[in-house]
């Protein structure tokens, strides 16, 4: 049995939809799910199964469908890709960096680094981004509710699924596997 953490993409933002938390687990667990638990109300939920992260995610799509109505974009993830955001983040290793600044785009598929060029950064200065494989690290330095380098940019720039999470949330996530 594998430990898979969901991170389902734009619900409970801004009254859109919407789902309880403790709903979501109950659906999950009823569908087979072990171990269902979840963080904060945006989207973030670990489950332990035997499937692959691709039909994890499937399964999940499914249900949130049937249960709740909502047509929800969902990208899965292991221990591995939250460890790889400690260890690859060029933003971490400038010391006057600002956690509140950081944050991490999941994208659905693997980008190379020419991807860059597609996103149109220059739009964005003094934001910055920097791509590894299925994430693309950010440093805002307006305020990350404001900008327009957000989810839907990166999704419609780049053809993929994309989900952000702020660096805190990334470490609390990690600490869930640990």
């Amino acid at each position: 049995m594998q430990t898979h953490l969901a991170l389902l993409r734009g619900i409970n933002i801004s009254g859109t939809k919407m789902i309880k938390m403790d709903a979501l687990t109950k659906a999950l667990e009823l569908i087979g799910f072990k171990n269902v638990r979840t963080y904060i109300q945006s989207g973030n939920v670990f489950v332990d199964s035997e499937e692959t992260a691709s039909k994890v995610g499937f399964i999940i799509k499914q249900e949130l469908f049937k249960t709740f109505g909502h047509d929800v974009p969902i990208i899965v993830i292991e221990k591995k890709d939250l460890t790889d955001c400690l260890k690859t983040n060029p933003f971490l290793n400038d010391k006057n960096h600002d956690v509140k600044q950081l944050y991490v785009a999941f994208v659905s598929k693997e980008l190379q680094e020419n991807s860059i060029h597609d996103l149109k950064i220059s739009n964005f200065k003094p934001d910055e981004v920097h791509i590894d494989k299925n994430k693309i690290f950010i440093k805002y330095f307006a305020d990350p509710g404001k900008t327009k380098l957000d989810s839907n940019y990166i999704e419609k720039k780049l053809n993929c699924i994309a989900t952000i999470r702020n660096w805190n949330t990334i470490n609390k996530l990690l600490e869930f596997y640990l």
